[in-house]
């Protein structure tokens, strides 16, 4: 398709950040009011580091609407 090698490598990070994103497991807490990340959570670790952003702030916003 003439993609060049280091933006099909940025593509398939994507994908792999996605899919494991997919995978993550959220708790509920105070009766749906509420939810929760586990830290340990491996899928979390997994995204966070294909695409380089802070685990704690994701751990977070993925939680928090605004």
């Amino acid at each position: 398709l003439g993609v060049k090698e280091s933006h099909q490598m940025a593509i398939f990070r994507i994908i792999a950040a996605i899919l494991h994103l997919g995978n993550l497991e959220i708790q509920s807490e105070r009766d749906g009011d509420a939810c929760s990340v586990s830290s340990e959570d491996e899928h979390l670790n997994s995204f966070c580091g294909l695409l380089g952003v802070e685990h704690s702030q994701m751990q977070h916003w993925l939680c928090h609407r605004k």
